[in-house]
């Protein structure tokens, strides 16, 4: 591959994560919307009024990924998105905490165990959040020791 080759693919894979980190940026920006104004939390049937206590704890991740994937825009040297990574993951980590704390849903009375079946989702989310921070982590200690 001659230099021009080289620096050609180098571009277009920035570009593509130039591209990806604008989509991430909208997507959680409409989520934040759709959650702090039409059409609101307060109408998913099942959210009980004790969402509100934890409404910050959910907004945080959604502005933390905002904020992550602005910087990616302008620098995205790997220990930038590591970094970046492992603060995103540390506000979900904590939403998702504090969402099995507050448990904030009502499913009504019906035959499936939707309170379980969402323990078990929250759990899972739980577990692999905590997971691709240690991932993260080990990543960029082998990268750093690697020649």
């Amino acid at each position: 591959m001659t230099t021009s080759e080289s620096f050609s693919v180098r571009d277009a894979d920035a570009s593509r994560r130039r591209v990806g980190y604008s989509v991430s940026i909208a997507v959680n920006a409409v989520l934040l919307g759709a959650v702090l104004g039409w059409p609101g939390w307060e109408a998913v049937p099942f959210l009980t009024d004790d969402f509100s206590r934890i409404l910050g704890w959910m907004v945080a991740p959604l502005i933390a990924a905002i904020v992550a994937n602005a910087i990616y825009l302008v620098a995205d040297p790997t220990p930038v998105r590591a970094l970046g990574e492992l603060v995103v993951n540390a506000f979900g980590l904590a939403a998702l905490i504090r969402l099995w704390q507050v448990f904030p849903f009502d499913f009504g009375d019906t035959a499936v165990p939707w309170p379980t079946i969402a323990r078990v989702v929250v759990v899972v989310g739980i577990a692999g959040t905590a997971v691709a921070m240690v991932v993260v982590i080990v990543q960029t200690v082998r990268q750093r020791n690697s020649p």
